[in-house]
């Protein structure tokens, strides 16, 4: 594993908006027509450009396993942040639609703590390669980089079918959401 650079940027975009197409959560976000996986490649672009900004972007040595973490405490509000936001608003969710996604990131992260910690906003294998435990070792060393830190790692989940894979690396759910689907929140200590 290693720290993701500029150049990995459009394989972690490639690898993250085929891996959460059909997640319900990420289709709550954007706006679902016909350029609904366009807008899901935008919204996997701006996490990555958060994260590479507020946080850490890491990607298998094979190229086929990423991770988008952010370092909340890092974020700040920047002329190209602001960028960022209104390229998400107008190209990915709607305008008329920024106020739900606003309240759903409200309650999401009204359960987090206030002191320093890593959220996995994203981790993800390529489609192609999955089930060959791929995802298994490259979540092992993300932990593992977590671990030196010494900081709690906070994720959510709309895919029930994850739920035991995060539960075998000891994170535990400690909230649910109803967005008429359910969104599992989970810590690791």
């Amino acid at each position: 594993m290693k720290v993701a650079n500029s150049t990995h940027k459009s394989r972690i975009v490639e690898i993250l908006s085929k891996a959460f197409a059909d997640n319900k959560s990420t289709n709550y976000v954007i706006k679902n027509d016909n350029k609904r996986l366009d807008r899901i490649k935008g919204l996997v672009d701006y996490s990555y450009n958060i994260c590479n900004a507020f946080g850490e972007t890491w990607i298998s040595d094979d190229l086929n396993a990423c991770a988008l973490i952010l370092l909340p405490e890092k974020k700040k509000t920047t002329f190209k942040s602001v960028l960022w936001d209104a390229k998400l608003a107008t190209g990915c969710i709607g305008l008329n639609r920024v106020g739900k996604v606003l309240k759903r990131e409200a309650l999401v992260h009204q359960n987090h703590p206030k002191e320093p910690y890593y959220y996995l906003w994203y981790i993800g294998v390529d489609p192609k390669q999955q089930n060959q435990g791929i995802g298994s070792a490259f979540m092992q060393e993300v932990l593992d980089r977590c671990d030196q830190k010494a900081r709690p790692i906070y994720l959510e989940t709309s895919t029930l079918r994850n739920l035991p894979w995060y539960k075998k690396y000891d994170f535990e759910i400690f909230n649910e959401l109803d967005f008429s689907f359910p969104l599992y929140q989970l810590r690791r200590n």
